[in-house]
């Protein structure tokens, strides 16, 4: 960021609240008419000054500084200097600050089980510098292995597995990280604090945990890949070692049951032992009905975006034509336009996927000697970076046809991506230019509205359920930075020669240890908590629109009430879904459960679990008249002894009815119990309807708390 100051303010430009909008216009149009492109310039300001003198503030690159110290309105330009560094930003922007209150005690306590790829625990995320021997509850081993020799007081526990050998390369004998996503979920979640942190300067700042004292167990039930039996024996280990929040970032596949899922048969026995299991909610978005790992019992966490986003400039032609790019581009360009190719014209004419996919930059469609020593554009690729530096190629523009362009990606060339609209424009330009130049630059980033549910995270509603609301929130999942591992390069490419004890990436995969931070974080104030109660205290206290929200760890510590729920509760809900006693018997280790609730019965119904959320998909006009349901709900006092709460509806649900009885909720106890029904009539739903979205909130009458549960109508696209 650089400061352009252009002194004092002359009388017509003086500050008042009128001439805020006038100041922006005209440092913009001075940005623009500088930089030669509006979009550049709209993305690259910052701010504007106006009150004691005039000028603003603008991400440029140095030689769009040295243009704009010669405009004759321009005094002076110079680098924002940092004076201070600040933290990776994903923590701070939902309030958990360096200085956020903590009760250092019990988080020196916590542990969290990592299921994941393994872990380098030489890296600086993981000092124990400051933290005392593992707490006395630890059961856990550190098993050592290849490029893995100790563990400390940071990382107490690691354990590897290699039982699956059928299905290509296991997760190996070491807890050693190879791939770099277990080191980067582990610090996310409970990473020291590691000053002067970045990938190669980018997002420079200090990386830490969401809960930097707590303790970390690793579990390496993932090599390039994860299997059911390894992510069983994790979880069979992670549970008796006794780690307090378990973290799992993988999942996906067919779900035909619960107890056919690996992953949902371990976390249920995790909430047996109150361990509360947060997974990722996939990466499959934005589609309807692509959220995985759905069973009630875990916390199911989408990713959001943060307010910054990476963003790579690109300078077309000998004129300067400016636009932006999307990817992770750690290498400063310099001055020299280097020759620019299509990949259409560059393409192989022997090859079939040359004529079927014209200008995708696939594996044999180009030519070596028309891509090398230049920069080649491709309309779309697979692994087309790759490809493309093993023949010599200095950069790739690609095109993408996905709409992802939230989150950026490195790749092992200076690469950009670029929407359609744009591949389509430099195109042009390449077939009307005798000797078409481009420079990608070293990326950089830019201020954005924040939060947004990432693009490529899975949405909702449940297949398999109609009555639960998944994901249940969502936490930041876009452009993280944390630890990595220094036995891959940052793009995990042999033909990438970059190494980095830290990395940047984004998937659910990095949400998932956001939230699962959030619940030890809590934890530390509430140890006693059942992991329902946990994951109610984030749901209810969290932002949104509408659906799931992000969290707020803070408001969570204290949320006034909850949504608890019991082994029990989750037995009854399982018979609701089909499951009979003689199979539930085994599950609990009981002979006394019985199921006498019909899967027809209960499976229409809006009240077969005592959820935070409600959620209701109901079948496509055609079937009957107008819909009504009832949602019954307890909720337990975890405030103050004497409290009285008042019911709210929210939402826009034209033509529908919804009334909570009662509406007044008094309590006299810490602890007490109260339940309400949530009345909802309304015409059928049609498939255009979208999602009809609202709310119930109990505000208390003190003003202190204030407790949201959503409320989701849609109809069964599956229907």
């Amino acid at each position: 960021t650089h400061i352009v100051y252009m002194g004092s303010l002359s009388p017509e430009n003086s500050f008042n609240h009128l001439m805020s909008a006038a100041a922006n216009n005209r440092h913009h149009n001075l940005l623009s008419s500088v930089l030669g492109d509006e979009e550049l310039a709209r993305s690259v300001r910052v701010s504007s000054f106006g009150r004691s003198f005039d000028g603003f503030s603008a991400r440029l690159l140095p030689e769009e500084a040295e243009r704009l110290k010669e405009h004759p309105n321009v005094v002076s330009v110079f680098p924002n200097q940092i004076r201070e560094l600040h933290t990776t930003r994903s923590w701070d922007l939902i309030g958990v600050t360096q200085s956020v209150r903590r009760n250092l005690k019990f988080e020196r306590d916590v542990i969290v089980g990592v299921l994941d790829t393994g872990i380098n625990v030489d890296a600086p995320s993981f000092d124990d510098k400051g933290l005392g021997p593992p707490p006395a509850k630890w059961k856990g081993i550190c098993q050592e292995g290849a490029n893995f020799t100790h563990c400390n007081n940071k990382v107490i526990g690691a354990r590897a597995y290699a039982f699956d050998n059928d299905h290509g390369e296991p997760a190996g004998s070491s807890p050693c990280d190879l791939e770099g996503h277990g080191s980067h979920t582990a610090s996310t979640v409970a990473g020291s604090l590691a000053k002067g942190a970045s990938l190669y300067g980018l997002m420079k700042g200090t990386a830490r945990g969401g809960v930097p004292s707590a303790r970390i167990a690793m579990y390496k039930v993932c090599g390039k890949y994860c299997t059911d039996l390894n992510i069983l024996h994790g979880f069979d280990d992670a549970i008796a070692d006794g780690v307090d929040v378990i973290s799992l970032s993988a999942g996906g596949g067919p779900f035909a049951g619960y107890f056919t899922d690996a992953i949902s048969i371990g976390s249920f026995h995790a909430m047996r032992k109150g361990v509360l299991t947060s997974v990722a909610a996939g990466n499959s978005g934005p589609d309807p009905n692509t959220v995985s790992n759905v069973a009630p019992w875990l916390m199911t966490v989408g990713a959001s975006g943060t307010d910054r986003q990476l963003v790579t400039p690109i300078t077309i032609g000998r004129d300067g034509f400016k636009t932006l790019g999307n990817s992770i581009n750690t290498v400063s360009a310099g001055k020299k336009l280097l020759p620019l190719v299509s990949g259409r014209t560059a393409q192989n004419s022997s090859s079939n996927d040359a004529k079927t996919f014209p200008g995708a930059c696939i594996d044999g469609s180009t030519s070596k000697e028309m891509v090398k020593g230049k920069v080649v554009l491709c309309n779309g690729a697979i692994e087309g970076d790759s490809v493309l530096k093993r023949d010599g190629a200095l950069g790739m523009l690609m095109a993408d046809y996905k709409g992802e362009l939230d989150a950026a990606y490195a790749f092992v060339l200076p690469t950009a991506m670029i929407t359609p609209e744009r591949y389509l424009a430099i195109e042009r330009y390449i077939n009307s230019t005798k000797n078409p130049q481009v420079l990608i630059h070293k990326s950089r980033s830019i201020h954005v509205d924040s939060p947004f549910v990432a693009s490529f995270s899975s949405r909702g509603p449940d297949r398999y359920s109609k009555t639960i609301l998944k994901p249940d929130l969502v936490a930041p999942g876009v452009n993280i930075l944390a630890a990595y591992t220094n036995l891959a390069s940052i793009t995990s490419s042999p033909l990438d020669n970059r190494f980095s004890d830290f990395n940047i990436m984004s998937g659910t995969s990095m949400a998932c240890p956001h939230a699962t931070a959030a619940a030890a974080y809590i934890k530390s104030f509430h140890p006693d908590w059942s992991p329902a109660a946990v994951k109610s205290a984030l749901m209810t206290t969290a932002e949104y629109a509408y659906g799931s929200g992000q969290i707020d760890p803070t408001r969570a510590v204290d949320p006034g009430l909850v949504y608890d729920l019991t082994e029990a509760d989750y037995v009854g809900f399982l018979c609701s879904m089909g499951y009979n006693s003689v199979m539930m018997k085994p599950i609990v280790g009981r002979d006394d459960v019985a199921c006498p609730l019909t899967k027809a019965k209960v499976r229409s119904s809006a009240d077969a679990l005592n959820y935070p959320s409600m959620n209701l998909q109901l079948p496509i006009p055609g079937t009957g008249g107008p819909v009504a349901a009832v949602f019954r709900r307890t909720v337990t006092n975890v405030g103050a002894a004497n409290a009285t709460y008042k019911a709210e509806v929210g939402g826009d649900v034209a033509g529908w009815s919804i009334k909570v009885v009662p509406e007044t909720l008094v309590f006299g106890e810490v602890n007490e119990r109260k339940s309400f029904r949530v009345m909802v009539r309304g015409p059928p739903v049609n498939i255009d309807d979208g999602v009809l979205s609202a709310s119930v909130e109990w505000r208390d009458t003190e003003g202190r708390w204030s407790v949201r549960s959503p409320i989701v109508i849609s109809a069964d696209l599956l229907t």
